[in-house]
């Protein structure tokens, strides 16, 4: 007997929807891509519950008839090619006829359509045709998805938390709505609107739908062809930037794509204007030729390969740099204007202190923009003489342990390099790197703490983001709870700070809370308090640190040197850098040839 036999329908069904349909990101992405497909102007999403209870998007498509909207969710049925020779140039977003039928074969879906005739009524479960009947004749479609992989429990239980499964939604939608200014999009999720564009075919005016206000002011347009490829679109100035790649969206003939080689130049082109470990904000629409490129690799259909890549990276990268040089990169000042009848109102404590008398708005000298320094490559440290202090000890007790024999200070090299010596030989000492490993543990400590002790600024501070970086943030409001923030919600996807740690640098409060917020929406994955407290507290600790060529008088030395002393490891910065170099006497002997004669 034959061991070898054809797959039952329903299950070859469920095995294309472990490719196709991932997560509930997945369901939204085809659905809407449909829409897209069927000329809709309008596109509506409607979550509930994440999209774990119900996915409905509806369109004001052309909708279709009986016999198409059954025909749909049959695998391999597709409108969009009709012969072999459209693989290769491929003009819609969907072509592979298996979403559907991948989405039905494992939740319960309701299909309303209409072309303007007589509607149709489509219910299915599990893949199985439950009710057909006329429906009403509204030109345009509208299906819903509901319990989604109720019948596949495996693939249900490894679904991520609802913020990790909104984020993603809610990025692909941003995404797309950017790749279609000209269709009206609009995102909620139990009621709640999270995006909503007007559909006028002005791509800034999505931008600010996605990223802001603030981001749009500082952005310029670019444009440029070469052969076959024409590249338009905006790009920020070089001091807005992001701890994320998620701000760069590449579009190619308005197919949301990810490739690594486009991305890596992006970012790139703006060495030497940036730190290199955050990312800029540039959204970038490519039109090609269909047939040079293979959109036809992977089923999400993210995945896409250019003929000819490297005249469109050539392309790319000189359109940025050139407008790069044509920017002004001078930092402006700008001065809040606020009313003093306003500020009399205020009834502001600080501590057990009020407030004194407002003083009128001046002029501060201009401070560049707080940024994390990019992290120095570790590296093993010289071996050297140890220089520990013993141990005193009384009545079998540790009394003030020293961490190394007491150091006096006698000079500083280069406004750099710490000179000190003792009985047993010079020291040098990094200013920088011991300044930072003091900061380090000083902000560990802090961030360790759970009772913070907090203030509150004369001014709240308000910051935006896009909506599903917000959704990242809110999940983690008890994290900066903990750690001395009074913060809410602001409007659809900002947050207002109202209290924050007194150990935050003075004067710099703003942008490094803005740092810290960031610290947070970087962990989406795997994020664990640990690791955000050890990112904040080297991020703080290098930003802080006195500098090479920073001039600092005696007592900051000695103050230095005594914070170092009581470190739990003052030899090296968070980065592995050494902090301090010994030479012993014998060493310094030698080395002048006052010995080994």
């Amino acid at each position: 007997m034959s061991k070898i036999k054809l797959m039952d329908e329903l299950l070859s069904n469920k095995i294309a929807a472990g490719e196709v349909v991932e997560r509930c990101a997945s369901v939204v992405k085809e659905l809407v891509e449909n829409s897209i497909d069927a000329k809709a102007t309008e596109i509506k999403i409607d979550l509930k519950e994440v999209g774990t209870r119900s996915i409905k998007v509806t369109d004001n498509g052309i909708g279709m008839d009986k016999e198409d909207a059954l025909m749909a969710f049959n695998r391999h049925a597709t409108s969009k090619l009709k012969t072999e020779e459209d693989l290769f140039h491929i003009e819609t977003l969907g072509f592979r006829g298996e979403a559907l039928a991948s989405i039905a074969s494992v939740s319960e879906v309701t299909l309303k359509t209409s072309d303007g005739t007589i509607g149709t009524l489509v219910r299915i479960a599990g893949g199985k045709v439950l009710e057909v009947e006329n429906g009403d004749s509204r030109v345009g479609t509208s299906i819903e998805v509901e319990n989604l992989f109720y019948n596949t429990p495996a693939r249900l239980k490894h679904m991520k938390s609802f913020y990790t499964e909104l984020a993603s939604i809610t990025e692909y939608v941003n995404k797309i709505a950017l790749s279609y200014p000209n269709i009206k999009f609009v995102l909620t999720n139990n009621g709640s609107t999270l995006l909503n564009t007007d559909g006028s075919n002005n791509l800034l005016k999505v931008i600010k739908d996605v990223f802001g206000l603030e981001v749009v002011r500082k952005m310029v347009f670019l444009e440029g062809e070469e052969e076959d490829y024409k590249v338009n679109g905006y790009m920020t100035y070089p001091e807005i930037h992001k701890s994320s790649r998620n701000g760069i969206v590449t579009l190619v003939n308005g197919r949301v794509v990810r490739n690594q080689d486009l991305n890596r130049v992006i970012n790139d082109s703006y060495h030497s204007y940036k730190p290199d470990n955050r990312y800029p904000i540039v959204v970038i629409n490519i039109e090609v030729d269909p047939s040079l490129i293979d959109v036809n690799i992977h089923p999400t259909k993210m995945d896409i390969q250019f003929s000819k890549i490297d005249v469109l990276l050539e392309l790319v990268q000189r359109l940025i740099k050139r407008q790069l040089h044509q920017m002004n990169h001078t930092p402006k000042i700008e001065v809040s204007q606020i009313q003093k009848s306003k500020i009399e109102q205020m009834n502001i404590t600080l501590g057990n202190k009020e407030s004194k008398e407002e003083e009128p708005l001046r002029e501060e000298p201009m401070k560049m923009p707080f940024q994390i320094e990019e992290e120095e490559t570790p590296y093993v440290p010289l071996k050297v003489d140890p220089f520990y202090e013993k141990e005193e000890t009384h009545d079998n007790k540790t009394v003030n342990p020293r961490k190394f024999k007491q150091l006096y200070p006698v000079g500083i090299v280069h406004a750099t390099y710490i000179v000190c010596q003792n009985e047993d030989g010079m020291t040098l000492i990094d200013q920088h790197a011991a300044k930072e490993r003091c900061n380090y543990e000083l902000f560990k400590k802090k961030l360790g703490e759970v009772n913070q002790n907090a203030i509150r600024p004369l001014i709240s501070l308000t910051y935006e983001f896009q909506t599903n970086e917000f959704i990242i943030l809110k999940e983690n409001f008890t994290i900066l709870t903990n750690i001395g923030f009074e913060i809410e919600e602001f409007g659809v996807s900002s947050v207002i700070v109202k209290k924050h740690p007194t150990w935050l640098p003075a004067g710099q409060e703003k942008e490094a809370i803005l740092r810290i917020l960031e610290a947070v929406i970087a962990f989406e994955k795997n994020f664990t308090v640990e690791k955000f407290n050890e990112k904040v507290a080297t991020m703080l600790s290098c930003k802080l640190a006195i500098k090479a060529n920073d001039y600092i008088d005696s007592q900051e030395v000695e103050k230095l040197l005594d914070d170092l002393e009581h470190c739990e490891n003052p030899f090296h910065c968070p980065h592995g850098r050494p902090t301090m170099i010994h030479f012993s006497k014998e060493e310094l002997e030698k080395l002048f040839k006052r010995s080994g004669f």
